[in-house]
């Protein structure tokens, strides 16, 4: 267990960045802030005294050797991941501290499994990709669900949101994504990523009330896709979203997100519903909470917080469901996230 309460947070002034500082804070961590422009450290610093600031940029590896010196453990929230996550995941193995961050960006989580795993269990140290609301909140539930279960036959993963006011980082991950992958679509399918050039299908989704059967786009694929099956023996990972969610993601004139309470969530509400099938068996398991942004932030410092504090089941680069305790995890989001089955029963 450290008695370093010094967590690094690389992109501190952005949207979740600012999320994950303010649940540091309130977990009694010291936030040391990080990012590449000086203005918005000096902003971000004014309205939080007496933390430190340090200037760092991800093409630039002294300098991020300096912002992660004397940190317990990094959490990356400024993307896009494609570009930030290798140059923060290596200084975080120069600097021999945990690596956490918050990318939805598919291909770079699957490059941060593909080129960190041997690294990481070299040093000995835990690097967790895409421990946020998309990738990390849907593989701790079907960990959950599938209890003692180590293989599944498929693993369907539908989100509810209520709309989706995208934030200027989220603009920019899709559309790198988008050039990574040449503007074709991608899926998880015979127990691998596929691109393909088909047309999205659209369907109904059972949700449990009070939301309730919604319309959604089928293979609207998400980090989870990469999280489940890195532990999880499963040939096929489906991921939907509610059709007036992704609606307002693709509007020319989206909007990013207003707060409404103190906390600075947005209105927006969500309900996470996944489904495990195997042998004919099924289990389910469904989340609900305010706000995919906000959520990000409890998931990822809880993460932190589990590592520096030895609740860590592995070394090396895992996902959520692979590195903790899925049900305890859940239960100790009981604060930001309402489970409507009981955990016991998952």
């Amino acid at each position: 267990m450290t008695t370093n309460l010094n967590v690094a947070v690389f992109g501190a002034y952005g949207h979740t960045g600012r999320f994950v500082v303010a649940e540091l804070l309130e977990r009694g961590y010291a936030p040391v802030l990080i990012g590449r422009d000086p203005a918005k450290l000096s902003a971000l610093s004014s309205v939080l005294p007496g933390l430190e600031s340090r200037q760092a940029s991800a093409d630039d590896p002294t300098s991020l050797d300096r912002a992660l010196a004397g940190a317990a453990a990094v959490i990356n929230c400024a993307g896009p991941f494609a570009a930030t996550t290798a140059p923060v995941v290596e200084a975080a193995l120069r600097a021999g501290i945990p690596y956490v961050d918050v990318a939805a960006e598919i291909e770079a989580n699957v490059d941060t499994f593909e080129h960190f795993a041997e690294g990481a269990r070299e040093a000995g140290t835990v690097v967790v990709p895409a421990m946020a609301f998309f990738g990390g909140l849907g593989d701790l539930l079907v960990t959950a669900a599938a209890g003692d279960w180590t293989a599944a036959d498929e693993v369907h993963v539908a989100y509810g949101l209520s709309s989706w006011h995208p934030t200027a980082g989220t603009l920019a991950a899709g559309t790198v994504s988008d050039g990574r992958r040449g503007g074709r679509g991608v899926r998880f399918a015979q127990g691998r990523l596929q691109y393909h050039d088909d047309a999205r299908p659209t369907l109904e989704w059972p949700f449990p009330e009070p939301l309730g059967p919604q319309q959604v786009i089928g293979e609207f694929t998400m980090a989870d896709v990469v999280t489940v099956p890195s532990h999880l023996a499963v040939p096929e990972v489906t991921t939907y979203m509610t059709a007036v969610a992704a609606a307002d993601l693709a509007a020319p004139d989206a909007t990013a997100p207003a707060a409404v309470d103190d906390r600075g969530r947005s209105a927006q509400t969500f309900v996470v519903d996944v489904v495990v099938r195997a042998g004919g068996a099924e289990r389910r398991l469904t989340a609900s909470g305010q706000d995919i942004y906000a959520i990000s932030a409890p998931l990822a410092v809880e993460a932190v917080d589990r590592v520096l504090t030895g609740r860590a089941r592995a070394t090396g680069v895992v996902s959520a469901g692979a590195a903790f305790d899925a049900v305890d995890f859940l239960r100790a989001l009981a604060p930001h996230l309402t489970v409507r089955q009981p955990l016991d029963a998952a």
